[in-house]
């Protein structure tokens, strides 16, 4: 698979029309920046992030993983997640890791998720199913680590951030072409 500005476009327009979470994930990526920046959101939004992780592939996520990780994130003593959350932007992203994955909840790739709905201009969400795209078309040389690491996340966002500046996008666009371009097959 070779990825161009159009496989970008085409497919990005594909998500918006098809995508049943795009509208919410629209409304989330205007709001949560800055309710996290300022600390102006409730426990329920910060875990709308974790929920929209698992929940994007629409039953294909195994439901017992999905119930358990957003139980144990649900554990958390909201100050501190609030105080994590407002923190972010004055992070670089393996600070900003670190302190998500101490979270129960968490690991590298739903932390991602909190960086995309964070700071979307800087920040993607990582996952086998966008990480898979990249590899197939030569553009990250190893396949999906699983887990990932902090150190796989930041070569990952390089990745995406040197193919956003090419093909000219958002990193929520390319982000939303990849997702499309990983889809299983029907």
């Amino acid at each position: 698979m070779e990825l161009s500005r159009s496989v970008i476009t085409d497919e990005a327009e594909a998500y918006r029309e098809s995508e049943p979470l795009v509208t919410v994930e629209d409304q989330h990526l205007d709001i949560l920046p800055g309710m996290f920046a300022d600390g102006e959101f409730g426990r329920r939004d910060a875990e709308w992030v974790v929920r929209w992780y698992f929940r994007r592939f629409l039953g294909a996520y195994p439901d017992a993983e999905r119930r358990r990780r957003e139980e144990a994130f649900r554990t958390n003593d909201f100050g501190t997640v609030r105080d994590v959350l407002v923190d972010l932007r004055s992070l670089d992203a393996a600070d900003a890791l670190d302190r998500l994955t101490a979270l129960d909840g968490v690991d590298v790739p739903v932390a991602t998720a909190f960086l995309q709905f964070s700071a979307p201009d800087a920040y993607i969400v990582v996952g086998a199913r966008e990480w898979s795209v990249l590899h197939e078309a030569g553009e990250l040389a190893d396949p999906y680590p699983d887990p990932p690491s902090p150190a796989d996340y930041h070569s990952y966002l390089e990745t995406c951030r040197r193919l956003a500046d090419a093909f000219d996008c958002a990193l929520p666009t390319l982000y939303r072409a990849l997702w499309r371009l990983g889809r299983p097959e029907d």
